[in-house]
């Protein structure tokens, strides 16, 4: 049984034989056919899938560790349409970086847009993709320190068909609406249980640096 956390095969153990869109509106979709290594030895057949392409998104926690409080914001989404309490998320402050820009960057700027503040410290908590299995979305994850006595309104774009409300959530409700499901999406999830896990060690983190963008743990 394998026992290594590191890939046995990579790109080069993939050929792509074709790829052709099939949809371009607010989403790409692409179908491709290819084919792979396979665990077992050989070549698999040729096979067909389907990829959602999208840009490389942020999230970002915006926390303020002297009032341990969280500034999360509200919006609909469609993708809840179905979800019986309601359509309208609790989630983090998020966006899609464009060609050429720097994730953080876009944090600060996408924190400005959806919640009206802007964090004075930024540390990466961690990268991942959101759902490989039908799409390439890489999400870059955050924590900004904030002043959540400033956090109020309803933001976002116009232009974006954008309506955002802004929550402040105390640390401890904030935990517990994880554990009961009332945030229910993975975003939010990954970064409450991260700063669950990190939380004494990034109060001492911020209190001893006023640096902006922040590594973390070599990152």
């Amino acid at each position: 049984m394998p026992t290594s956390l590191h890939p046995k095969f990579g790109h080069e153990h993939v050929k792509v034989l074709s790829r052709k869109p099939l949809h371009a509106g607010y989403i790409r979709v692409d179908e491709l056919i290819l084919r792979h290594r396979l665990f077992a030895g050989g070549d698999s057949e040729p096979f067909r899938r389907e990829l959602i392409v999208r840009p490389r998104g942020v999230g970002v926690l915006l926390y303020d560790p002297e009032r341990r409080e969280a500034v999360l914001v509200r919006q609909f989404r469609v993708g809840m349409i179905d979800e019986p309490r309601s359509p309208w998320m609790l989630e983090l402050v998020a966006g899609m970086v464009e060609e050429s820009e720097d994730p953080i960057e876009v944090a600060l700027r996408e924190s400005r847009e959806e919640s009206g503040i802007e964090p004075v410290q930024v540390v990466r908590i961690c990268d991942y993709y959101n759902s490989p299995g039908v799409g390439n979305e890489r999400i870059s994850l955050f924590c900004g320190r904030v002043d959540s006595s400033t956090a109020a309104g309803i933001h976002g774009l116009d232009e974006e068909n954008e309506d955002i409300e802004v929550v402040v959530v105390p640390y401890d409700d904030l935990v517990a609406a994880v554990e009961d499901g009332r945030i229910n999406n993975a975003m939010t999830i990954i970064a409450v249980q991260w700063l669950q896990l990190h939380h004494d060690e990034l109060h001492r983190l911020w209190a001893r640096t006023a640096s902006v963008a922040v590594g973390w743990r070599g990152v």
